[in-house]
Formats: structure tokens, C-alpha cells, sequence
């Protein structure tokens, strides 16, 4: 599968990348590889395996749930930082 440059443009503003036109034609043909690796991957015969959720073989230990005391909201904000009435203030992480 073949990257044009375009594609490559608007990878690299998606992910917030920076690079030369020359970086640009070696990511182009650098993706375009792993494109062609990865649609190798499409011709293996997957009919019989079982889907994997993990590569450990370790088995949770689970415990009980137990009902116990816990803060009442009051507490709670009363070791706030900031707060705003009822709620918990907090840094603004998106824009």
C-alpha cells in the first residue's frame, strides 16, 4: 500500500509530528513497508485459534466485597484544595 506525501501530512498533524520533506519521503515509504507487513497478516488462517484476552496465565485472586464505613461528603471536600460549592474544583485538562 502506498502513503502519498498528503497522507503523510496529515499523520504527522494528527500526531502532532514535525519533520522536513526529506524526513517526509523516508516516513512515506518507512509506513508504506509496515502497511504492506501488516496486510500480509490478513492472508494467515485464524479459523481455529482462539481469541486471546491476555498473555499471563496468572488467575486474579478475588475477595469478598465488605460494606464499611466510608467519608461523608462534607469530609470529603473539607479536604478539597479548591472547591466550588458541592464539587471538587479541578485543573482544566481540555481546551
Amino acid at each position: 500500500m502506498k502513503i502519498d506525501k498528503e497522507s503523510i501530512k496529515k499523520i504527522a498533524h494528527l500526531a502532532r509530528l514535525e519533520f522536513d520533506e526529506n524526513s517526509a519521503e523516508k516516513m512515506s515509504k518507512d509506513m508504506s513497508k509496515i502497511l504492506d507487513w501488516v496486510e500480509q497478516l490478513n492472508e494467515v488462517d485464524t479459523s481455529n485459534v482462539e481469541p486471546l484476552t491476555t498473555m499471563s496465565s496468572e488467575v486474579n485472586d478475588m475477595r469478598e466485597d465488605k460494606v464499611g464505613t466510608h467519608m461523608s461528603h462534607d469530609e470529603a471536600l473539607k479536604n478539597a484544595p479548591k472547591r466550588d460549592s458541592d464539587y471538587f474544583r479541578v485543573p482544566k485538562v481540555l481546551e
